[in-house]
């Protein structure tokens, strides 16, 4: 079921301009500094874990108030933005939404996919 989720959000992201980018390429695009990895679960759900690299803002605040994400789109608007969340669903709805206002982005898509590929993650 959950890869059946997955080809759904890469069709819904890049029908909206938005690509689809795997965890190996996500990492080594933040390791050189091109981009910046982004959690929009919300904080509850961090608490499992989430990728090392990952600044942690909640798709509440970026559809709501933005009291977070403000300051960090305007120090990171030269970068490509990734974002993932527990499916791909609302990192899907994310990024739509940031490329509608002309940042450059992409959806990893799930946490699940950074961790099946043995990249690093973090506790809260």
């Amino acid at each position: 079921m959950s890869l059946l989720k997955n080809i759904f959000t890469a069709l819904a992201s890049s029908a909206a301009g938005v690509r689809h980018v795997a965890p190996a390429e996500a990492a080594k695009l933040v390791a050189k500094g091109t981009a910046v990895l982004v959690d929009v679960r919300e904080p509850a759900e961090w608490i499992d874990g989430v990728a090392k690299p990952a600044h942690l803002l909640a798709l509440s605040d970026l559809t709501g108030p933005r009291l977070k994400w403000k300051a960090f789109l305007a120090q990171h608007r030269q970068r490509e933005i990734i974002l993932y969340c527990r499916s791909g669903g609302r990192s899907a709805s994310a990024a739509r939404l940031l490329a509608k206002e002309g940042f450059r982005v992409a959806n990893l898509g799930g946490f699940s996919t950074w961790t099946a590929a043995g990249l690093p993650i973090r506790q809260t």
